[in-house]
């Protein structure tokens, strides 16, 4: 634990640097409190590792939670409120880790002053409220479109990530980001303009372009969101453990379950709940396993989506999760039956394609910043000769 502790710090500070500098994502070292980072005494496999853990947390966390989704709704299940709920009511569980991580006792954590209760109750509160309108429109999205074409039009998420991230963090466009972003909205299009897309039965063709515009708008907001996060994290928290995470994550999730049950009582659909569990295809047992486990895989995939920010940046967190919109095809083909026609098969393609282009460059900015580290090592042990 103390590991990880140390890799947050040395990338956060990396990445704070990135803020001023305009530098790629993993930016060579220029700060000087980096140079003393612990991080530089760590093989690159063990900064690998840690990413390695929040990704699958994210892929595998959001495959299971779309396809729960969808089988909520392929079952009988009719509430956008409630599936917009249980996207961060399983927070309580983030309780667990968090009570057990062991207190930071690092002296660089210890000096930084923290900010005031107000200002971290007003960014808990409005990312909370933004989460909230995200999810619902994610929901409503979902009970529109199969699980296959939903998954593919949330990678355009990437697209618009990268033009947040450039504004709001200062990330540096290179020629591989630019073809991943381009390559993706192409995906993107390409659903749109499909008409064998297709959605579950019974969808009309104007619910199917409701569902899509929904889809497509809360891609947006998500990727503005986690550009928000990104700049939190930089501006405002200035820490380095993953107990930051964690708070972040609950926190908002508290938020946002609040503003998800008023909305859930608002609207008045509470009063068909209960009909609702009757009559799901499954019986009354699997509609609360359901929507037990689809809030679970969604803290699963917080959890991976805001480490990523908090270790590598928003860009790359929502590049990955290109990676399991890019598995939830498949799975819906496995599960669902869904139909993958041609075009569909082209769009999965190039989504994978854009996030192909965007590791590589990632790639290329580690191997610079591990070159800079050398040649920083070397010169400082030759001026100590």
């Amino acid at each position: 634990m103390v590991m990880l502790t140390e890799i947050r710090h040395y990338l956060y500070t990396v990445q704070f640097d990135s803020v001023h500098n305009e530098e790629p994502i993993l930016n060579k070292v220029e700060n000087t409190v980096a140079l003393h980072s612990p991080l530089f005494k760590l093989k690159r496999w063990q900064w690998w590792l840690l990413v390695a853990i929040n990704i699958f947390f994210l892929v595998a966390g959001q495959s299971a939670a779309v396809l729960l989704g969808r089988f909520y709704y392929d079952q009988g299940g009719n509430s956008k409120w409630m599936a917009t709920v249980v996207q961060t009511a399983g927070f309580p569980i983030l309780f667990i880790p968090l009570f057990l991580l062991p207190s930071d006792n690092d002296p660089l954590a210890s000096s930084s002053s923290s900010p005031p209760i107000r200002t971290l109750a007003l960014i808990y509160i409005v990312l909370g409220m933004i989460i909230a309108g995200d999810n619902y429109l994610y929901s409503l999205g979902l009970s529109y479109l199969s699980a296959s074409t939903y998954s593919l039009i949330c990678a355009s998420q990437l697209a618009f990530n990268a033009v947040f991230s450039y504004f709001i963090n200062s990330q540096k466009f290179t020629a591989l980001i630019f073809n991943s972003v381009i390559i993706l909205s192409f995906s993107s299009a390409l659903i749109a303009v499909n008409d064998d897309s297709g959605g579950p039965s019974g969808v009309s063709r104007w619910k199917y372009f409701l569902g899509f515009l929904a889809t497509l708008g809360a891609s947006s907001i998500y990727s503005l969101l986690l550009s928000l996060m990104q700049l939190s994290f930089q501006k405002v928290l200035k820490k380095e453990t993953f107990s930051v995470v964690l708070e972040m994550q609950i926190f908002t999730s508290i938020v946002a379950t609040c503003v998800s049950v008023a909305g859930l009582f608002g609207s008045g659909e509470w009063k068909t709940l209960h009909g609702e569990m009757q009559s799901f295809g499954k019986g009354s047992v699997p509609y609360v396993l359901t929507l037990v486990w689809t809030a679970v895989t969604w803290q699963v995939c917080s959890v991976g989506v805001v480490g990523l920010i908090f270790v590598v940046s928003s860009l790359f967190s929502n590049v990955i999760s290109t990676v399991a919109l890019a598995v939830s095809p498949i799975a819906a083909v496995i599960v669902f039956h869904d139909k993958m026609n041609g075009v569909k098969i082209i769009a999965m393609l190039l989504a994978i394609w854009g996030f192909a282009s965007f590791t590589y460059q990632n790639y290329l900015d580690d191997s610079k910043l591990r070159k800079a580290k050398t040649n920083v090592t070397d010169t400082r042990n030759n001026s100590v000769c």
